[in-house]
């Protein structure tokens, strides 16, 4: 099975810009979709953005116009483009098969946003 990879996350100020990558061991076309998800302290896990294997992407209104999702395809790797970080962003970051709900959580990766 592919497995995914996240990385990228860590301390920014606010108005930062961070970008994650999530690298799969095979290709990401063989998803139907990816996800990026996010889990703050005291607070279950969201969805953040998600891209299809058409190229469709969605994201949660609290991210429109700061995140952007992207691939690359000869990458193998999903990016999540974050600007104008708020503090309110801060959490552990995951990407994760947008529609296979039984697949396992990779490790994350820590977004900060602090002054």
């Amino acid at each position: 099975q592919v497995q995914l990879v996240e990385s990228g996350g860590g301390l920014v100020q606010p108005g930062g810009s961070l970008r994650l990558s999530c690298a799969a061991s095979g290709s990401i076309l063989s998803f139907n979709a990816l996800g990026w998800y996010r889990q703050a302290p005291g607070k279950q896990r969201e969805l953040v953005a998600r891209i299809t294997r058409g190229g469709y992407t969605d994201y949660a209104d609290s991210v429109k116009g700061r995140f952007t999702i992207s691939r690359d395809n000869t990458k193998n790797t999903v990016y999540l483009q974050m600007n104008s970080l708020k503090p309110e962003d801060t959490a552990v970051y995951y990407c994760k098969d947008y529609y296979r709900s039984f697949a396992s959580w990779a490790r994350g990766t820590q977004v900060t946003v602090s002054s």
